[in-house]
């Protein structure tokens, strides 16, 4: 199994708006000749409260457009058959993305395909995602994803203390 990572550089300012929505001139980069004009906006900013969603949108469109299905159990997850029972599958949280299929082939034609419609950063081979730690052993043939650190974390934060229990509590 190949286990591929990438990251969509500035993810909300790829959607495109179902409304209209004026903001003002952002500071310092007012017009002086025209100070109380206001600008229409095309496209999702951060900070908007319709930019997660409408970044969603169109990547779901995009994803749906050449033939990945969402899947029912998890909108996170895409997933398309590529023959015979063999998948290609994509995981998005929010600007995250893991791929993943059997054939590297296929990771590599898509993560060309996702590079031509959004501006992607190639992570290479999985190693982290959503704290979570992944180690390939392929040799062994083998994939680890652990939460060690954030365990580690917890007790840190928790500063447990030892104590000393009675064995003979009746």
């Amino acid at each position: 199994m190949e286990l591929q990572q990438m990251d969509v550089k500035t993810d909300f300012l790829h959607g495109y708006l179902d409304e209209t929505i004026y903001m003002e001139q952002p500071e310092g980069y007012v017009d002086e000749k025209h100070p109380d004009k206001v600008c229409l906006l095309q496209r999702s900013l951060y900070g908007l409260k319709q930019s997660p969603r409408q970044w969603n949108t169109r990547f779901d469109s995009f994803m749906q457009s050449h033939g990945y299905r969402r899947s029912e159990y998890d909108s996170c997850v895409y997933f398309k058959e590529l023959h015979r029972g063999e998948y290609i599958y994509l995981l998005l949280y929010v600007d995250d993305i893991l791929i993943a299929s059997k054939d590297k082939k296929y990771v590599l034609e898509l993560k060309a395909l996702l590079s031509s419609e959004f501006e992607m950063k190639d992570l290479g081979e999985a190693k982290k995602i959503l704290g979570m730690e992944i180690t390939r052993d392929r040799v062994k043939g083998t994939l680890t994803i652990s939460q060690e650190r954030h365990v580690d974390q917890i007790i840190i934060w928790s500063k447990a203390v030892s104590t000393t229990v009675e064995y003979q509590i009746r």
